[in-house]
């Protein structure tokens, strides 16, 4: 094989390496279903219409959140879904991770795809996409003592 065969054939298994981490990651929300983290604040100072918060990820950092732990963990995820077969269909559901950015996070669509197969209707997934220290913490937003 010549360099510049053994070239495209590497080419071409890096293009379908990339297609197949894209295609094992798929998002599965939509815009409409991202919370900006602002919003959350606005409506924790209120203390009113609190919505029922669930932290999928490694810490539980938000006021009021329930800690699930990493949800890709199979326990977590049992956890997860016993806590949400508690609530009502149409309740206000946030969750959220923040471990890392959405393309590398092993735990919100998980979550997302969870909450979509027991017939949610009304959960958002709270825009951190970059981490929680990043679009949380560093902004001065609440957290847990």
């Amino acid at each position: 094989m010549t360099f510049s065969n053994l070239s495209k054939v590497s080419c071409l298994i890096l293009i379908l390496i990339s297609q197949e981490a894209l295609a094992q990651n798929p998002i599965n929300w939509t815009n409409d279903q991202l919370m900006d983290p602002s919003e959350l604040v606005t409506t924790l100072k209120s203390g009113k219409e609190i919505p029922v918060i669930f932290s999928i990820g490694p810490a539980a950092t938000i006021p009021h959140s329930k800690d699930i732990g990493m949800i890709r963990e199979e326990k977590n995820m049992q956890k997860f879904k016993e806590q949400l077969a508690k609530l009502p269909k149409d309740i206000k559901i946030v969750v959220y991770c923040g471990c890392c950015p959405y393309e590398h996070c092993p735990n919100v669509r998980p979550a997302i795809q969870a909450l979509q197969e027991m017939k949610f209707t009304n959960y958002k997934l709270l825009d951190l996409p970059h981490n929680i220290r990043v679009d949380w913490i560093n902004k001065n937003y609440p957290v847990q003592n």
